[in-house]
């Protein structure tokens, strides 16, 4: 016997194509002894019984009155009876189906006819071949609606406004009961157009309620078109632990969730929550889905993770955005949930935070220095920050709201540098700047200043670089008052490669100068160092190379006192690069030839053979000398 079921969640279009696949397969000639409908209304207050279900069979079969056994045992076994000696194959159609009790006494005891059932569960338990709706596509979606509004010749509306059209089936999320009840809508308001429609649902920003409001009569099939009772009796089904973290999954950021974050939110370990989300998945109210594979990105999931990791990071878990508006209703309409939710939320930003720390510390690791803890190494880091963005930019957001500013703006720091590597340029000043309203807010002048820190440094990577001035320029001012000289020199530091980006390299000559002076004050060797080599770049810049050349032998020297050989080799590939553009040759390959030894010393393989192939195109041996790297000479 073969059986098949439809499952999707409530609202996905399960009772019309099983209907109208009966009405093809009739016509076809498949099923000569007919289709037997019933519908068993599992998700209602009151479903239909198998008992019940049997009678109503049977009278479709023509046993009634006298006919009709008086036991229930006897009216089961006159239907299996009736459906072995029917010769004409018969296509019986269960709709609505809540769980196996309701229809495995109604399944034919042969296999000469066939069944399918719809369900908003899946029956995994039983062997029968499962069809998992989804939501539409576009161009399907739009053409549900454009044809429910053909029956008026004279409505035009999808024609003249194509884009709003688009723009609604977005918003009723592709669900088809959610554009049965918008073509509705915009059937009894002829008058006005798609746009106004879309602007209403914008307005309110939850589709769920004006689609709702606005929903009136029944379907084909006698159902009411509304959306929420549809939610709501999938809902009130749940087991307690499973309405818990669909109410928290509700208020996740970001499109989808990682089963890490899932479990921070509902405060559980990672074994158990997975359970419950796959238990959502079979009641087709969460989907399980799998992130495309990206080969910038590096491996992710359980197996790339390394050290620290947590698991079942490939699988993601997405609610439909109706069932999220829902999920967010409930939580609002009552005060012990909306206490719930948000310590949901705070128990996410410290989960985001402390791992995105740990992923930032990964993306300035040098080689040589100590690995920090949790992931392989760097690729694993930047695969979870790639699988975790849309979350991650989307938490940072939580900051204007005060139980979560601290958190949220310590979360967008850490992300700074991972989205202006990524050139992810748009979330990096959003969250910057919401870091550094946070930090305002809050009197935090020192937070306020690292927010403009991080927003002047994207700011000069996405070529706006007077913006990028302005920004360094106000931190380099906020750390001066907070008497923060350290950091006040790394401002300067950072302005001075932003006026540089600029074109104002007399003014980025005048800011390394003030970094150096700063970090030599304070102590700071190595980062004196680094204003050392930027100030050789900027000399450079403005043709003075002698100056440039003895800036940088002085970055060298303190680079080598520290055996920062990775500094050594960035800063002897620009003396190289210097002696390159002034045409002596033979000198820059001497220093590429010198900068790939160091990168060697560093492990920094990539840098090191681009080097040493630099060096060999200016005539120097393929391989750097045995002997120590000899001091600078100027």
């Amino acid at each position: 016997m073969l059986i098949s079921a439809l499952t999707g969640m409530g609202g996905i279009g399960k009772t019309a194509l099983a209907i109208e696949a009966a009405h093809q397969a009739r016509a076809k000639g498949w099923f000569p002894g007919g289709t037997l409908f019933v519908d068993l209304r599992g998700y209602d207050d009151h479903p239909v019984t198998s008992d019940q279900a049997v009678l109503a069979l049977l009278d479709a079969l023509g046993i009634r009155g006298p006919d009709l056994p008086r036991t229930t045992a006897r009216q089961y076994d006159t239907y299996q009876v009736h459906l072995a000696e029917r010769r004409a194959r018969t296509l019986l159609v269960l709709d609505n189906a809540s769980d196996p009790p309701q229809f495995l006494r109604l399944l034919p005891g042969s296999g000469h006819h066939r069944v399918l059932i719809t369900s908003r569960d899946r029956p995994d338990s039983l062997p029968l071949h499962i069809v998992d709706l989804e939501t539409l596509p576009e161009d399907e979606s739009t053409a549900l609606v454009t044809t429910a509004l053909s029956n008026d010749p004279h409505d035009d509306r999808p024609t003249r406004e194509p884009q709003a059209l688009r723009e609604l089936t977005v918003l009723c999320g592709h669900l088809p009961l959610a554009l049965q009840i918008a073509a509705a809508m915009l059937r009894r308001r002829r008058s006005r157009g798609i746009a106004t429609l879309v602007a209403d649902i914008k307005k309110v920003g939850d589709a769920l309620a004006v689609l709702d409001n606005g929903s009136r009569g029944t379907d084909q099939y006698g159902r009411s078109l509304a959306l929420r009772p549809v939610l709501e009796t999938s809902y009130r089904r749940l087991p307690a632990d499973q309405a818990r973290l669909l109410r928290l999954l509700a208020l996740a950021p970001g499109t989808d969730t990682g089963t890490e974050a899932a479990a921070a939110l509902a405060g559980l370990d990672e074994d158990a929550a997975v359970g419950v989300l796959e238990d959502l998945a079979a009641a087709c109210l969460v989907t399980a889905v799998r992130p495309k594979r990206d080969a910038r990105k590096g491996k992710a999931g359980k197996g790339a993770a390394g050290k620290g990791e947590a698991g079942n990071g490939e699988v993601r878990w997405r609610l439909h955005d109706l069932v999220r508006a829902f999920g967010v209703g409930v939580a609002a309409g009552d005060p012990g949930l909306r206490e719930e939710g948000e310590a949901a939320r705070e128990r996410l930003l410290g989960f985001y935070w402390r791992w995105a720390d740990t992923a930032d510390d990964w993306l300035h690791w040098l080689p040589g220095r100590p690995e920090p803890v949790r992931f392989g190494d760097r690729a694993q880091a930047l695969a979870w920050l790639d699988g975790e963005r849309a979350g991650l930019v989307g938490a940072v957001q939580w900051a204007g709201e005060e139980r979560y500013a601290r958190r949220a703006a310590g979360l967008a720091l850490c992300l700074a540098e991972y989205l202006r590597c990524r050139r992810y340029f748009s979330d990096g000043i959003a969250i910057a700047r919401t870091a550094g309203d946070a930090a305002r807010r809050a009197g935090d002048r020192l937070g306020e200043a690292a927010a403009w820190t991080k927003l002047g440094s994207v700011l000069r990577e996405a070529g706006r670089a007077e913006e990028a001035v302005e920004a360094h320029t106000r931190a380099r001012d906020l750390f001066r008052a907070a008497g923060d000289h350290l950091r006040e020199a790394t401002a300067w530091n950072n302005l001075g490669n932003a006026l540089r980006k600029a074109g104002r390299s007399g003014e980025a000559v005048e800011a390394h100068t003030h970094a150096r002076d700063l970090f030599r004050t304070a102590g700071d060797r190595h980062r004196e160092a680094i204003a050392w080599n930027n100030l050789g770049l900027t000399l450079q810049d403005t043709d003075r190379a002698e100056e440039a050349a003895e800036a940088y032998g002085r970055a060298l020297e303190i680079h080598r006192e520290f055996e920062d050989w990775y500094k050594v080799g960035q800063t002897l590939r620009n003396l190289a690069l210097s002696h390159e553009r002034a045409g002596r040759l033979s000198e820059a390959g001497s220093y590429y030839l010198l900068a790939s030894d160091a990168f060697d010393r560093a492990d920094a393989d990539t840098e090191g053979a681009m080097t040493r192939d630099r060096a060999r195109e200016f005539g120097q041996p393929p391989m750097p000398p045995p002997h120590p790297m000899p001091p600078f000479q100027h």
